[in-house]
């Protein structure tokens, strides 16, 4: 059963993984250097230990102990009690959820391995907000997807904002970085998959055309600003557009992702 440690300093180094949660920055060189991650939320929490993550530490207030108390007594890592007050000035934020922990990271999984047995895969080109990560994670997970795979600038999954927007999402579905940017595609397509990428290309058409028919589907999706490099634009097998009125050319990605989820998940 996890120690129950009371900490009334926000000095005290035994916070140290939990400093300053919302520099981007700097969290994301302490998180590489340790190896480790920072999950929010009971309920997060709790997705987090049972995908079987090993805890690291928590941090709680004292009445959020009861709502994790299982969690806790499976649990051989510390958990540090505190006020609201004092987490909130370690963390830099509000700690309205009442939970954390931190979590360490695991080796990521090879792309045959995330593949094995998937019919629908979403493909991520350069995503750099986290909250768009986490908004995707939570689209696919929820509408059937069996994968994800990102190309290596990808915003992190596994960062805090991230897992919160996917409520944990990124625990239940398989993902991994893949190393080959330039040839992800074709490699997808030589596994069987039908590459869609979602574009405002020329040629491309309606998303239930471009789905319709398609066994093992990768739908590819490129970066908020200028949305998929020509590479992976020309690469993909088909081209596919979420039709548009008003004059609106396109939705912001997580919105786009959602949209042609759903599509995909009834094809």
């Amino acid at each position: 059963m996890a120690d129950l440690i009371h900490i009334d300093s926000a000095a005290d180094d035994r916070l140290a993984d939990y400093r300053d949660l919302r520099d981007v920055q700097l969290r994301k060189h302490l998180e590489s250097e340790h190896g480790l991650f920072v999950a929010e939320g009971e309920k997060v929490v709790r997705r987090a230990v049972e995908a079987g993550y090993r805890p690291r530490s928590f941090l709680m207030a004292e009445r959020w102990l009861d709502g994790l108390g299982d969690v806790l007594a499976s649990s051989e890592a510390p958990c540090y009690v505190t006020s609201e007050a004092l987490a909130e000035q370690v963390t830099g934020f509000h700690v309205h959820r009442g939970a954390l922990a931190s979590l360490e990271r695991r080796p990521l999984p090879s792309v045959d391995e995330v593949l094995a047995g998937a019919r629908s895969v979403l493909v991520l080109e350069d995503l750099v907000d986290h909250t768009n990560v986490g908004a995707v994670f939570r689209s696919g997970a929820a509408l059937g997807f069996d994968a994800v795979l990102l190309a290596p600038r990808c915003a992190d999954p596994l960062y805090r904002r991230s897992i919160k927007v996917g409520m944990g999402a990124v625990f239940s579905l398989p993902w991994t970085r893949v190393p080959d940017w330039s040839e992800a595609l074709p490699m997808l397509s030589e596994r069987g998959f039908t590459t869609v990428a979602l574009t405002l290309s020329a040629d491309s058409v309606p998303i239930t055309e471009a789905v319709a028919g398609v066994d093992r589907l990768a739908l590819v999706l490129g970066s908020e600003g200028h949305g998929l490099s020509t590479r992976w634009e020309q690469a993909a097998d088909r081209r596919a557009v979420i039709p548009m009125s008003a004059g609106i050319d396109s939705l912001n990605v997580a919105a786009a992702s959602a949209v042609a989820c759903y599509v995909a998940s009834s094809r």
